[in-house]
């Protein structure tokens, strides 16, 4: 499947400037669920008892955004199983005031609804399984680990269970990524027939050596933010190529090119690379149509703060964007977590429904784990 058929070309559509922005993304948040709305219903809907397992991913520090969300949650705990990584972070400001115990007593919690695992980022199937199994919804920091089988299991029991499960990858709530997504999937841009993502870095040996313990190396941190935008656009390609390479004698995976076959000449290159001088603001997305070319550089503003600079050139006017190229304005910058945790409350509520479904979150991770050269993929 790919977005010859996904997304077909629409031949008689009307874009507006406000329409575009306001309803960019899979039915999303942002202008969707705005602050106010959020504020309004908050007496109505409970709020949801959230707490978190591990502190030792990239990104748990985003716990510090998840309690600023009052309105929507409540957090009671923090768990880590590993002593160092407790030691490290129980005094820094997201966890500041937060109870620590076991995983077993956060699990026991009475009316816990929903857990974070935010562990190192090649061990969270087991606590992701027990979240599961014990009917929790669950908010899986990326990638899914190493195993596909065991995520295949986690999938199906969150699917029976009917539990909300949502992957933390960020750009998914980037508004310049939902723009892009809006007009592949409206047809702005025609056929898609080319992707090109760049996410790339600049970093010394102590990154290195944490790089170093994944099986899949660079790629298996980076590429997976590319692969959930290219299968987002393209659906699931039909041969996958790797160039995993390593560019020192350290034996860290540090440069890469993943290429995803679809039919019809489609193509999707993915590049990654912890190598690249000031790499974080070059990271750019181009999706290139049969109308037009997206171009999205940077990725992030001000260092993390999400929402990018869009690029949009057509081949000839539409509604009220002009012929050749343009910049498309972008709602403010904020904090790039905060619309991921709003839908995800809205989601365990019931009142939008998820917009990455369990075969989605399967087959970005299965084509992760086959671009990595892992043997566990099929």
């Amino acid at each position: 499947m790919n977005n010859f058929y996904l997304y077909p070309t629409m031949s008689n559509l009307h874009f507006s400037r406000r329409h575009f922005l306001q309803t960019a993304g899979l039915v999303t948040v942002g202008s969707a669920f705005a602050a106010e709305t959020v504020g309004a219903n908050a007496a109505a809907v409970p709020k949801i008892k959230i707490a978190q397992i591990g502190t030792g991913h990239m990104h748990a520090s985003k716990i510090g955004t998840l309690r600023t969300l009052t309105d929507l949650f409540e957090v009671v705990a923090v768990a880590d199983d590993d002593p160092h990584e407790r030691k490290k972070n129980e005094n820094k400001g997201p966890y500041q005031g937060l109870p620590w115990m076991s995983v077993d007593e956060l699990l026991a919690i009475p009316g816990l609804v929903a857990v974070a695992v935010e562990t190192e980022e090649h061990l969270p199937l087991p606590y992701t399984l027990r979240c599961v199994e014990a009917g929790k919804h669950v908010h899986l920091d990326k990638p899914a680990g190493e195993s596909l089988t065991d995520f295949r299991k986690i999938l199906d029991i969150a699917q029976a269970k009917n539990l909300a499960f949502q992957m933390g990858y960020m750009y998914r709530n980037n508004p310049a990524i939902q723009c892009c997504l809006k007009a592949v999937r409206d047809g702005l841009i025609g056929t898609v027939y080319d992707v090109d993502a760049v996410m790339n870095r600049f970093d010394g040996q102590s990154f290195r050596n944490i790089i170093k313990t994944f099986k899949g190396g660079t790629p298996f941190i980076f590429a997976c933010h590319m692969i959930d935008l290219v299968v987002s656009v393209m659906g699931a390609p039909e041969k996958i190529h790797s160039y995993l390479r390593k560019t020192r004698d350290d034996g860290v995976i540090d440069n890469s090119v993943i290429v995803f076959e679809y039919p019809c000449g489609g193509i999707a290159t993915m590049r990654t690379s912890i190598n690249e001088v000031d790499g974080f603001s070059k990271r750019y997305l181009k999706v290139r149509g049969s109308k037009g070319t997206i171009m999205i550089r940077p990725l992030e503003r001000q260092g993390n703060m999400s929402g990018g600079t869009l690029f949009l050139t057509l081949v000839e006017a539409t509604g009220e964007f002009k012929k050749g190229e343009q910049i498309v304005e972008m709602p403010p910058l904020k904090d790039r977590y905060e619309d991921q945790w709003i839908e995800f409350a809205h989601v365990i509520n019931g009142t939008m429904e998820n917009p990455y479904n369990y075969e989605h979150e399967y087959l970005v991770q299965k084509c992760l784990l086959q671009a990595c050269e892992m043997a566990e993929y099929k």
